[in-house]
C-alpha cells in the first residue's frame, strides 16, 4: 500500500474506485512544437511517439460503447498528428462532443493557420494553455516568444467567436511557475480577465487552474533545485479528503498514443496502466469492466488532492 492509499484509508476509503466513463481522453502523441519546463510528459519537437489510425478506429468504437459525454484530445501538441483532422471529423460525424487541448502557438505553425476555422466548423471546444497573464512568467516556463504567439492565437480565435460566443468554448489553463499550489481559481480568473482585456482586448470562457505534478521535466527541475521533497511535503500536508469524490480519474479513462489504457494522463506519464483485472489496452476495451474499476494510484496523486484539488477540468472544490 503506497502513501496515498494509506492516506485515503485513514478517511475510510479502501482503494479508489471509478464511477463511470464520462470522458474518454486520447493522447495523440508526444510530439510538440514547444518544450515546457513543467511538462509531465516531457513532450518536445524531437519526440516521435504518435498514435496511428488503426488505434484511432478502436478509439471511435470505444467512444460509442462507453457512451462518454466528451472525447478530450491531448498530446504533446495533438494537432501535429497527421491523422488529427480526420479523427476529429470522424468523432463529430458520430455526434461526439470533442475537446482539444492546445498550446496555442501550434496554431501559428506552417500549415496550421486554418486550424481555428477547422475548430469552428466542427464545433470543437478548446482548452488552451496560458500559464500566466504576465509575459515573463510564460517565457520562463515555455520559452521566449511563446507569450506573443499565444496572444496572437487567442486574438484569431476571438475573431471567430471563441471565448465570446457560448457555443465556442475557449478555456485557458494556469500552471504554477514553481513548487507551490495554484491560488483560488475564481480569484485568479478575475485577474486574467482584467489583465488580458486591458492589455490586449482579448476574452476567454473560463480559467482552469492545474497543480503541477512532480513528474517529467517539472520533477527534474525540482531535483535540480533540491526542492523535490519540500514540494511533496507541501502536497501531502495539503491533502483534502473533500476532493476525492471529484477526482477526474473516477469519471474518465485515458488512451495512450499506442492504445494502452490509463486511469489518467499522469499515470500515462509514468507508465502506470489500468490494472486490478480491468482491460489495459484499447484492443480489449470493455466498458462493463472499466466503469467500476479500481484506480491505480501513486504518491503523485497527492497533487490532485491538495488544497482545492486539481483535475483536467481545473479546481475540484470552490469555497
Amino acid at each position: 500500500m503506497n502513501a496515498f492509499e494509506k492516506e485515503i484509508a485513514r478517511h475510510g476509503h479502501k482503494g479508489l474506485l471509478s464511477q463511470e466513463i464520462e470522458i474518454l481522453q486520447v493522447n495523440m502523441g508526444l510530439k510538440c512544437n514547444q518544450q515546457c519546463i513543467h511538462c509531465h510528459l516531457e513532450a518536445s519537437p524531437g519526440r516521435v511517439e504518435m498514435m496511428e489510425w488503426p488505434v484511432m478506429e478502436l478509439v471511435l468504437k470505444a467512444a460509442e460503447s462507453s457512451r462518454c459525454r466528451l472525447v478530450d484530445i491531448t498530446g504533446g501538441a495533438p494537432e501535429l498528428n497527421p491523422h488529427f483532422r480526420p479523427f476529429v471529423k470522424a468523432l463529430r460525424e458520430r455526434n461526439h462532443n470533442v475537446q482539444v487541448r492546445t498550446n496555442l502557438t501550434v496554431l501559428l505553425e506552417p500549415g496550421m493557420e486554418d486550424l481555428p476555422d477547422f475548430f469552428r466548423e466542427h464545433c470543437v471546444q478548446l482548452v488552451a494553455s496560458l500559464p500566466c497573464y504576465m509575459e515573463e512568467n510564460v517565457s520562463f516556463q515555455r520559452g521566449g516568444g511563446v507569450y506573443e504567439k499565444s496572444i496572437e492565437a487567442i486574438r484569431r480565435l476571438n475573431a471567430l467567436g471563441y471565448g465570446t460566443q457560448s457555443s465556442l468554448t475557449l478555456n485557458l489553463v494556469y500552471n504554477p511557475g514553481g513548487p507551490f499550489l495554484p491560488p483560488p481559481q475564481l480569484d485568479l480568473e478575475e485577474d486574467y480577465r482584467r489583465e488580458l482585456h486591458d492589455r490586449f482586448g482579448i476574452a476567454f470562457t473560463n480559467l482552469l487552474t492545474i497543480t503541477n505534478m512532480a513528474l517529467g521535466r517539472f520533477r527534474k527541475e525540482l531535483v535540480r533545485q533540491d526542492q523535490a521533497e519540500t514540494y511533496m511535503r507541501l502536497l501531502r500536508k495539503s491533502f483534502n479528503q473533500e476532493t476525492l469524490t471529484g477526482l477526474m480519474c473516477r469519471r474518465q479513462i485515458s488512451v495512450g498514443w499506442d492504445g494502452t489504457l490509463y486511469d489518467c494522463d499522469f499515470n500515462l506519464a509514468i507508465g502506470l496502466q489500468v490494472n486490478h483485472g480491468a482491460p489495459d489496452n484499447i484492443h480489449s476495451f470493455d466498458p462493463s469492466f472499466l466503469w467500476k474499476r479500481r484506480i491505480v494510484t501513486g504518491e503523485h496523486c497527492f497533487a490532485c488532492t491538495a488544497g482545492a484539488g486539481s483535475s483536467c477540468g481545473g479546481s475540484i472544490i470552490f469555497s
